[in-house]
């Protein structure tokens, strides 16, 4: 990685994406605990109801379609898609003021996610969260309990289609350690997780 000695490298958007199961709520749940100042994660607009724990603004700004329809048509969006019938986003402003203040912004979306942003901001970091192999990818989603063996077969099925578009990534960070895989995102924005073990 290149030093840079007179002067921060400049803030710009990482992504973060990859298959279901690898662990990315992992990694930035470690991140946020050990050296929350690090990254500003973007919260997302969406259409689904929002959940009693949730808290508007903080989970996701929840709106209603027409709100929503407004966003796309306005050019607010950075990204969104369409999933089991609710409509998910990136607003962009709030992504563009944080880059100006020189922070650096840390989105957690899908590969069609991911693909919509190189478009709207070329200069992003596209970061690929990959297994240590299809097996224990597998052996993750199983090993969580709570889905049916349907279930993680679909699962399974659209990580190997979401694993083949690995090429379109600036970076690959293997999750075979969440602290390995934390300190390794975090160096890409020209910091490190605080000296000491993490555990």
């Amino acid at each position: 990685m290149t030093s840079h000695d007179d002067a921060r490298p400049a803030a710009r958007l990482t992504v973060l994406s990859g298959p279901s199961g690898v662990g990315k709520d992992s990694v930035i749940e470690l991140i946020r605990a050990r050296s929350p100042w690090t990254l500003w994660l973007s919260v997302s607009v969406t259409t689904r109801p929002r959940r009693h724990y949730e808290v508007d603004g903080q989970h996701y700004h929840f709106v209603d379609r027409t709100e929503f329809q407004r966003l796309i048509e306005q050019d607010q969006l950075l990204e969104w898609a369409d999933f089991a019938g609710n409509l998910y986003g990136t607003p962009r402003e709030p992504v563009e003021r944080h880059i100006r203040l020189g922070e650096a912004p840390l989105l957690k979306i899908d590969i069609q996610g991911a693909r919509q942003v190189r478009k709207a901001m070329p200069d992003a970091l596209l970061v690929f969260l990959a297994p240590p192999s299809f097996e224990e990818l597998a052996r993750r989603l199983a090993g969580r309990g709570t889905e049916d063996a349907q279930t993680i077969a679909r699962r399974l099925a659209a990580a190997r289609d979401e694993m083949a578009s690995e090429a379109e990534f600036d970076v690959t960070i293997v999750n075979d350690s969440k602290e390995r895989a934390a300190d390794e995102l975090v160096g890409l924005f020209g910091s490190r997780l605080p000296a000491g073990p993490l555990h």
